[in-house]
């Protein structure tokens, strides 16, 4: 009946969740800017005052060596599972901020709509479970499991803090299984359970030309041009089909079955669905594969950012002194990050024009993952997601990158359920970011019934204590 109890709380207390997610956005935690800082900083403040109020006796806030963590806990169910919830408060940048109807950080209910920066990456998904654990600690007087949250302020940047603190506090953050909110589904009324997701590596690439910039009607045509020279480097890195033209790159992707795509064909998005999706007329990459598969089974290298020479109002004659790009690349099963830098470094060395200085720096890197469907946490989330949503989820991979699921297996042993709520036009990472309001209804009740079906004996306990 504890369940039942949590719902009629959280079905009473909807507006609440409302509040609380506009709150959270109201916040411009942007992990990348370090003006931001202070921003980051407070939110974090502002999320652990929050747990308290929900009833969390143990709350913290845990520094590291950039942004900090949040840490609560609830360990009173003696001899029933502990679990790890993880979601991130930090959010991308909101760049270019005229391109958003409202302003981005000043949150705006549109329809079904709550939109702002990080409304549903990740703070939507945080205050999903945020609710949730609420709703039973306030409406049934008791978690149904032991709890411990993790609410990082660095996943944007790629949790470059994240493994140090886990190494440290291993005690604190230990757990029987992990649940990350941070992936999509298929719609509205369309649940899906991740079981893979891609690694990443990001790259910054810097070219040098003349000591300063150089009058171009004098040396127009004589001195090397470091912004000429990044745009061949760039368009090396793919050939006329779209494939990645960097040697070795493919080398180590694990083949998938065809079983398996047969099965992410009928539960993935069609390629139609995500060419809406992209808002775009049409869709390229990869021949021999579809949109989906692209972007889950197969790796992919992006130019994330191009800057260099003069870009105001008007004209200035000059050959730039320097130019600058970020890459990213998204890894599948098998690709090691470093590897995969080394033949970046080898390409780049060797279409690199005369004349310039190329330098490659490393930023944040993931290792691909792949869960295993069988364990018992993943069932008893497809049982929460379908007592939520009222349909079974579909199984899919997803394209995108979480690090901290890597981190808590190789680090901790953690098995991670990657129980996500984002809708595939929420618009993450660009304009106009929106949290689909009756999703966020559904994902609070999702995360009552995961909670429920966890303490149903599914999860062998191996911890016992807490730490305070």
């Amino acid at each position: 009946m504890s369940a039942e109890a949590a719902l009629a709380y959280a079905r009473a207390h909807r507006a609440q969740a409302v509040d609380d997610l506009a709150a959270l956005v109201r916040y411009p935690s942007v992990s990348a800017q370090p003006a931001r800082s202070r921003d980051v900083a407070a939110c974090a403040t502002h999320l652990a005052a929050r747990l308290r109020r929900a009833g969390f006796e143990h709350v913290r806030i845990l520094p590291t060596r950039r942004h900090p963590v949040v840490w609560c806990a609830w360990h009173r169910a003696r001899g029933l599972p502990r679990l790890l919830v993880y979601a991130h408060y930090d959010v991308q940048p909101a760049d270019p901020e005229s391109a958003w109807q409202t302003p981005p950080f000043r949150p705006s209910i549109r329809s079904d709509g709550l939109y702002g920066r990080g409304a549903s990456d990740d703070k939507g998904q945080l205050v999903a479970h945020l609710a949730a654990l609420e709703a039973y600690l306030r409406g049934a007087g008791r978690l149904p499991v032991n709890v411990t949250c993790l609410f990082e302020g660095e996943e944007e940047i790629g949790s470059p803090s994240l493994r140090e603190l886990l190494l440290r506090e291993r005690a604190r953050f230990a757990a029987d299984v992990a649940v990350v909110s941070d992936t999509a589904i298929l719609g509205p009324n369309r649940p899906a359970l991740t079981y893979a997701l891609r690694g990443a590596l990001g790259l910054e690439l810097d070219v040098l030309g003349p000591a300063a910039e150089l009058h171009s009607g004098i040396f127009g045509g004589a001195a090397p041009n470091p912004l000429e020279a990044l745009a061949s480097i760039v368009c090396s890195l793919h050939d006329a089909h779209g494939r990645v033209a960097v040697e070795g790159f493919y080398d180590a992707v694990r083949k998938v079955s065809a079983e398996e795509r047969a099965q992410l064909a009928r539960s993935g998005p069609s390629d139609d669905t995500l060419r809406a999706a992209a808002r775009t007329p049409v869709l390229v990459g990869e021949p021999g594969y579809s949109a989906y598969e692209r972007t889950t089974i197969r790796p992919s290298l992006s130019v994330n950012g191009i800057s260099g020479g003069y870009a105001g109002p008007g004209s200035k004659a000059i050959v730039p002194a320097r130019a600058h790009a970020k890459l990213g690349c998204r890894l599948v099963s098998d690709q090691r990050p470093e590897e995969i830098e080394r033949a970046l470094r080898r390409h780049i060395a060797r279409v690199a024009p005369p004349g310039v200085t190329v330098t490659l720096r490393r930023g944040m890197t993931a290792r691909p993952v792949t869960v295993d469907r069988s364990h018992p946490a993943m069932r008893a989330a497809a049982v929460a997601y379908e007592r939520g949503f009222g349909t079974p989820p579909a199984l899919l991979r997803s394209g995108g990158t979480v690090p901290v699921v890597g981190l808590l297996r190789e680090l901790l042993g953690i098995p991670v359920v990657p129980m996500g709520f984002g809708l595939p036009d929420d618009g993450i990472h660009g304009p106009n970011e929106r949290m689909h309001l009756p999703t966020l209804a559904r994902a609070v009740d999702t995360c009552i019934w995961f909670l429920s079906e966890l303490a149903r004996d599914r999860t062998r306990p191996r911890l016992a204590g807490a730490v305070a």
